[in-house]
Order: structure tokens, then sequence, then C-alpha cells
């Protein structure tokens, strides 16, 4: 399955896109794609509803593109996990899983402008796999039954400001957390379509040229590890959202550094996917 949400800022409605990539409205079935949805259930009841194969209304192609889960309890995400990108941020390859969160009121839509701070100099691109958390996970007993836990995956666009995460004060999540500095979707892909899950394309293009390209192959830690992991330190909720990591290619990593301005365009894209683009703005 692929989980779509459509509708203007605060408006979403829940949906999913069907084999002939149009959207389908199920918001007189469903309330959201959200905890309450992941935690009761919410899945198998859904498959069961399109088991009998229903007539959906069909969303119209003009309407808004949301990120595919409601805004979640957690964005977790994990830091120098291609161990390229480690090297071109010269920073040394992690024996652990760096932690840091993104506020969760950054989520956007796929295809939602994207603000530069006002204070900003070095808003930069990310591109990474993200993981929807499916059913609550604490001390699970090992990355096999972390997979249990995995609703699906979806592209999260982890934009980043290097001066805030590295020049004032070394706090990542500063410089992560800004309005709307995490564009997600355009889908959520359940496990059974997307197969392995380290074994995926990703790309990120600015203006038109490539500057981001890789494979989740090369991840440190997978996504079985990183869910794994988690939990041994904290419960993670139905409907939280893990970043996964990005591969090299990063504005900070050029030589010399090179950052987003405005009227730069970016689209990414992971393979099963789907593919973002926005235009970035000033705030």
């Amino acid at each position: 399955m692929k989980l779509v949400r459509h509708g203007d800022p605060g408006q979403e409605k829940p949906g999913i896109l069907d084999d002939a990539g149009r959207r389908l409205d199920l918001s007189a079935e469903f309330t959201d794609w959200n905890h309450e949805f992941f935690y009761s259930g919410g899945m198998a009841r859904l498959r069961r509803l399109l088991d009998r194969q229903p007539a959906l209304p069909t969303v119209a192609d003009g309407v808004r593109w949301a990120a595919p889960i409601a805004r979640p309890g957690m964005l977790m995400c994990i830091g120098l996990n291609y161990s390229d990108h480690a090297r071109e941020s010269g920073m040394a390859i992690p024996t652990e899983p760096i932690l840091f969160q993104k506020a969760t009121n950054t989520v956007v839509g796929p295809y939602d402008d994207v603000l530069i701070p006002r204070l900003s100099q070095k808003t930069d691109w990310e591109v990474e796999l993200g993981i929807v958390i499916g059913a609550d996970a604490l001390y699970l007993d090992s990355p096999e039954q972390a997979l249990n836990h995995i609703a699906g995956y979806t592209i999260v666009h982890d934009v980043s400001e290097r001066e805030f995460q590295l020049e004032r004060g070394g706090q990542w999540t500063k410089g992560k957390s800004c309005p709307t500095f995490s564009p997600v979707g355009p889908w959520l892909a359940t496990p059974d379509e997307v197969g392995d899950p380290q074994a995926l394309d990703l790309a990120l293009s600015v203006n038109g040229v490539r500057r981001q390209t890789g494979n989740t192959r090369t991840m440190i830690f997978s996504c079985a590890h990183v869910v794994h992991y988690l939990s041994q330190f904290m419960r993670l909720e139905a409907g939280d959202l893990i970043a996964t990591g990005t591969p090299p290619g990063v504005g900070l990593g050029m030589k010399p550094p090179v950052y987003l301005v405005p009227g730069d365009e970016v689209e990414l894209s992971v393979q099963g996917l789907g593919t973002q683009r926005q235009v970035f703005r000033s705030a």
C-alpha cells in the first residue's frame, strides 16, 4: 500500500495512491494517518477495507499533497550514518548511532515551499530515507524484531542550517528545527512495497544539477538496527518518524561550501518512494 494525505495545511485528509497513480480519498472511513490509526491496528483495518475493493472518491489533481502521516509525536534523526558523508563532513565515522531531534512542527508536504531563516547564510540540503513506526517499541530483543514495528518508508528532506548547527554552540537540533525544514512524502510505502530497505538509490539535484547520489546499502547502521537501538533508550510510538541519514554531496562538503539561496529549486528521490520538489524562499 501507498498512504497519502491531501488538502490545505490544517485540513489534511487521508488517502491512498492506487496502482494507476490516482489519489483516492479515505476520509469517510478514517480520521487520519496518525498515532491512533497506527496504534490501534489501523493498517490491518485498511487492508481489509481495500480487499473489498470499495469505490473511493478520486482526489483532484490540483489538491495539495500533504505529508503522508500526521504530525508525529517524535522526529528522531540519525547523524553521519553514511561513512562517505562523515568523511566529507570532516567527522569521525561513528561507532554507535548519533542521535538528534527535529521539531515535529517542521514537517510539511513534499512540494511545499521551504523557508530560508532570516538569519541564515548556510541553509543546506539532505535527502534521507524515513522510517515510520507502526507499533510502539521499547526494549526490542533484536533488529529482526524491529522490522515488525515498521509501518513503512518515505522520503525525508532533512534541511539543515549549518551555522546554527555547528557554529552557534554545537547544537544540532537548533540547526535542524527551523519552520518547513522537514518536507516528507509524497507517500508512505509499506514494507512489502519497498522490498529491501538497504538497497534503495537516493538522489538530489539543485537547479537541475545532481548533488547527491547514494544507496542505502552504504548505511553504517541499517534501518532494523536503528529501530532496535533506539528502543533501548526510549519508547518509539506508533506514527513516529525516523530520518536515517544522508549520503555524500551536501553543500557543507563542497570546496568551497555551497548553500541554498531564495529561488533555488531542489528535487530529491528515493527508489520506490517517489520524488519531492521544493522551491526555497526567504522567511
